[in-house]
């Protein structure tokens, strides 16, 4: 899609440039990818072909689509279908070629989903959530109809399928943890094969995922990640005899890992400190060889069968594999590129404009060291500085590209994003910490890198922000209301504003999240509930404060944030709201750039002193 940049700014050109995802492959058909990209303005899926190198668009839906999966022999595109991004529908199917969509599994009612798993003989196993059913999995054989094979009220998922099709392991949380799984493997039938559960009936925080079966016929190992060394690391476990073989991955911080094509090795991603790498495995030698990445973070990597090619000098591809990951920093944006150096896939039109690198700040707090990344623009401090917070909770912000804080410091803001109390990629204590005093814990380490932000000169005190969506969006309005004295205006997107409204209104999921992390149900823990939900401390809300919010949003339903907004207008507090017609945030590249712009254009409105920086002035004139 051609576009005039002639003066068009350069944080909405980062927004507007084209960007893809990392490539799936089918696993038989190594060949036959699939992706996202938003190339028309809007994120949709799309089919490559490698060996022709044709594109084709799947997906052209007005709210977007970025939920699908390949069939293993490639022969079909599996996508989810929800109505206007409310998360609840069901799955088509579309041959890879090209042609009509149809209903997967018809007669299979609609659903939040739960996991997906295809077989290589056409069977699925389809994971559904509803408020009606808790979590059902159910066994889809092609002309048979849909049987159901698990059921339990608190959350589960279908996690994979082992390359025979003859086991299927699914993450569950039936001992009421929602943050720390356990694992079952079971015959398709629904019988069970093997437990494990770490966390001992939930006397234990400690959690398991499933990172998937070895990718070879007849091999039943399952590669899973554990928490009990206080990270997640991998290790590989044979559910039919029980066995489990450690790995002699020594890295700091996070990992885990993906298979090789022949099960023999492992690729690493390894997350430490706001950055990731890659690592290769080898299981029989037990070596840890380093995959060479540019410094800044891997989104995603895999490992795909080689095509054949002459002259080949990679390592990787000399052993008939390619490494493939999707890259970016703070200062450079994505791309999708090898272990062999090349750009893999490099999405036509204007490229993003480049941003300002990142610095880490290292604050002590009340439950540790809080690490935070800055960045600045041009000038000397104290500069008006948007604490931007990430959501999840459980979450970490990285060195990585993002168009929002670099569209602030282009308008001469310095941006500061927290890893609080609750985040991951700093060990299970660190994540873990987030427990009854919801938002409040990690209100007090934004309140710590806050001080040193202003103590240091980054920070002008009278011109700060507070801003974040979903559960950043959450933590900006409770900050607002527990630290007015902080905050000179704050920007909430699709927040939780109403805790208790927004549990009895949210998909079951999270309604188990909420249950784990505040010990119970607003009518069992009604005193916790109320000291975390913004709505007990509107009346103390002094800044201005902007709300967007999607009508359709499943996480953070429209209901609560009406109370909270209602809640304001009664007091005349300075504020405005914009609704939209989406979900939990929007896949249209336009919504975004807008939903950016009311934000930027209220913080200055209400921000006391001069516009700040020679950056905004350039853009705004």
């Amino acid at each position: 899609m051609t576009q005039n940049t002639d003066g068009m700014p350069e944080w909405e050109k980062r927004f507007r440039a084209p960007r893809v995802s990392l490539p799936d492959w089918a696993e038989d058909a190594p060949d036959r990818s699939l992706y996202v990209s938003n190339v028309t303005g809007t994120f949709e899926l799309y089919a490559w072909d490698r060996a022709t190198d044709g594109h084709r668009q799947v997906t052209d839906r007005p709210n977007g689509t970025t939920d699908g999966v390949l069939t293993p022999g490639g022969d079909e595109i599996w996508w989810f279908s929800d109505t206007d991004g409310d998360e609840f529908g069901i799955w088509m199917r579309q041959p890879f070629k090209g042609g009509d969509d149809e209903a997967a599994v018809p007669g299979l009612a609609p659903s939040f989903p739960a996991g997906l798993a295809i077989g290589r003989d056409g069977t699925a196993v389809i994971g559904r959530s509803t408020d009606e059913d808790g979590t059902t999995i159910h066994l889809c054989r092609p002309g048979e109809k849909p049987a159901e094979i698990y059921r339990h009220r608190e959350s589960a998922g279908v996690a994979d399928l082992s390359h025979d099709g003859t086991l299927l392991v699914v993450e569950h949380t039936e001992h009421g943890d929602a943050m720390h799984s356990a694992l079952r493997v079971m015959r398709p039938d629904g019988t069970t094969v093997a437990e494990l559960d770490d966390s001992e009936g939930g006397t234990k925080e400690l959690g398991l995922s499933a990172l998937g079966f070895a990718p070879v016929a007849g091999d039943s190992r399952l590669l899973i990640a554990h928490q009990r060394t206080g990270r997640w690391e991998p290790v590989i476990w044979e559910p039919l005899t029980g066995t489990v073989t450690e790995l002699a991955v020594d890295l700091p911080g996070d990992v885990s890992a993906d298979w090789y094509p022949d099960g023999s090795s492992l690729l690493v991603s390894h997350s430490h400190q706001a950055r990731s790498d890659l690592w290769r495995y080898d299981i029989g030698a037990r070596t840890l060889t380093r995959v060479e990445t540019p410094p800044g973070s891997v989104a995603d990597a895999t490992v795909r069968p080689a095509a054949a090619a002459p002259a080949r000098t990679s390592g990787e591809a000399a052993a008939g594999v390619e490494i493939e990951y999707l890259w970016s920093s703070a200062a450079q944006p994505p791309q999708v590129r090898s272990a062999a150096g090349a750009v893999v896939l490099d999405p036509p039109g204007m490229a993003a404009p480049p941003s300002v690198p990142v610095e880490d700040a290292w604050v002590e707090g009340p439950g540790g060291t809080v690490h935070a990344l800055v960045q600045k623009p041009e000038g000397e401090g104290p500069f008006p500085t948007v604490f931007d917070v990430h959501g999840g909770p459980t979450h970490h912000d990285s060195d990585a590209f993002a168009g929002q804080p670099a569209a602030w410091v282009d308008h001469g803001f310095a941006v500061v994003r927290v890893n609080y109390r609750g985040s991951t990629g700093y060990g299970r204590a660190w994540t873990d910490a987030l427990k009854h005093r919801v938002g409040l814990i990690e209100l007090e380490d934004i309140a710590a890198v806050r001080e040193w932000a202003v103590s240091s000169g980054l920070a002008d005190p009278q011109r700060l922000v507070l801003g974040g969506g979903s559960w950043g969006g959450y933590l900006t309005l409770l900050g607002l209301g527990t630290q007015p004295g902080a905050w000179a205006v704050g920007l909430a997107a699709v927040p939780v504003a109403d805790y208790v409204t927004a549990y009895h209104d949210e998909m079951e999921a999270l309604k188990s999240l909420d249950r784990t992390l505040l010990g119970g149900s607003p009518e069992e823990v009604p005193e916790r509930y109320e000291l975390s939900s913004p709505l007990t401390y509107v009346d103390d809300v002094r800044a201005p404060v902007f709300i967007s919010a999607g009508v359709n949003d499943p996480r953070c339903p429209i209901r609560q944030v009406e109370n909270y907004v209602e809640r304001l207008e009664q007091r005349g507090a300075p504020h405005e709201v914009y609704r939209y017609d989406a979900g939990h945030g929007s896949l249209v590249v336009e919504e975004r750039i807008k939903q950016l712009r009311l934000e930027i254009d209220f913080a200055l409105k209400h921000l006391p002193g001069p516009v700040p920086g020679p950056a905004a002035r350039r853009e705004e004139g």
